[in-house]
């Protein structure tokens, strides 16, 4: 689980080209697109980290978010399922705004914590970056936090780069507080690899 006692910082990502790659899944797991009633469970899923209050809070945060656009959710919403048909996985390939324009950014991506650490996050997130590819929509952009550093990790090595001003909605980057923050809490190595996998760019 995440450790929410790291404090929290606005860390922002960027991806400027990607390659798809065939993504490996475990025998019997498989993506699918939403489906009216999927917002059930993407709230199970985002309050079983933590990230909502309770599941009804995340169900409505998800309609006022994305239930008026049921086409795009069709092919931009994400939902990884297991052997049983269940929902384990989420990511959704949306959008937001930079400097006045329409931005890609990744949104909410998410792996059941019974599955986390079998490598499904990583084939999650190429499937929704496979989306990206498809519609020619780059750069992405993401926003996340000190906590979800493993999740930064996997975002790094998938061709994401920590950026040290840039940023997208409204977001302030954080990234001298983020980055002292996790000097603290990664081994060397990891942390040599943040700082090789950031960048200036504006």
């Amino acid at each position: 689980m995440l450790d929410r006692q790291i404090p929290y910082f606005n860390m922002i990502l960027k991806c400027s080209t990607y390659q798809p790659e065939k993504i490996h899944l475990p025998e019997n797991f498989s993506f699918r697109y939403f489906q009216p009633g999927d917002e059930k469970n993407w709230a199970r899923l985002e309050y079983e980290i933590g990230d909502f209050a309770s599941p009804d809070e995340a169900e409505e945060y998800f309609k006022e978010t994305y239930g008026k656009e049921q086409e795009e959710l069709r092919e931009r919403c994400v939902f990884l399922i297991n052997e049983q048909g269940d929902a384990i996985g989420s990511g959704i390939a949306w959008r937001d705004k930079r400097k006045g324009k329409s931005a890609a950014s990744l949104h909410w991506l998410v792996v059941d914590p019974a599955y986390q650490g079998r490598k499904l996050g990583k084939a999650l997130c190429r499937k929704v970056m496979e989306i990206f590819w498809k519609k020619g929509e780059f750069p992405v952009y993401l926003h996340t936090q000190p906590w979800s550093w493993k999740a930064v990790l996997l975002y790094l090595r998938l061709g994401f780069r920590l950026q040290k001003e840039d940023t997208f909605a409204d977001y302030e980057n954080q990234y001298q507080a983020a980055m002292e923050t996790l000097k603290n809490v990664l081994n060397e190595e990891q942390y040599r690899e943040l700082l090789a996998h950031s960048e200036d760019g504006r």
